[in-house]
């Protein structure tokens, strides 16, 4: 819950197959990083073909993260400001952003000042650096549907009910809404 407001969010995975998309809802509680995610819609895979995994919180962002096989993940998010303030979002963009969260981490935790316990810290002389700026707007690969139908001018008009329009576009609407 956020400021007595509760943040919903809508995960699915889409699966290809033979006879077209199966549709499943997921759980992402134990999905901490995009590799987290890719594992989860591998195991998803119909013989190594592709599978969409689909994120929305409610009008904010969608991410649509895309696994063929075991090659890498393929990532877009609508909104990378909106997205990295969400655990899920955060994610995605993290990923895309290139901020690798467990190597500031583990320096963080390590004394590398050179004082012992107990001793000040020199003043630092340097101003301290800038937050990192989050662009306002789509991140990540654009055509990651292009070859299923959904160009990356279409993936970038997206707004309201994004993944219901991908599903559509993609021919699998009543599958996924079958999930929600």
């Amino acid at each position: 819950m956020t400021s007595g407001r509760v943040t919903v969010y809508f995960a699915a995975l889409l699966a290809r197959t033979e006879d077209g998309w199966e549709a499943s809802d997921t759980e992402l509680d134990d999905v901490e990083t995009l590799s987290d995610l890719a594992e989860l819609a591998r195991e998803a895979s119909v013989d190594d073909d592709t599978v969409i995994a689909f994120i929305e919180q409610e009008d904010a962002w969608f991410g649509v993260v895309r696994v063929d096989g075991e090659d890498d993940p393929r990532v877009y998010v609508s909104d990378a400001a909106a997205a990295a303030r969400s655990s899920y979002g955060a994610m995605l963009t993290d990923e895309l952003l290139g901020k690798d969260e467990d190597e500031d981490d583990d320096l963080d935790a390590l004394d590398l000042d050179g004082t012992e316990d107990g001793e000040p810290e020199p003043e630092e002389e340097d101003s301290p650096a800038p937050a990192e700026v989050i662009p306002a707007g789509p991140v990540g690969d654009a055509d990651v549907l292009s070859d299923l139908g959904v160009s990356a001018k279409e993936l970038r008009a997206l707004d309201t009910d994004a993944l219901g329009q991908i599903a559509d576009m993609l021919g699998a609407a009543e599958i996924l809404e079958a999930v929600r």
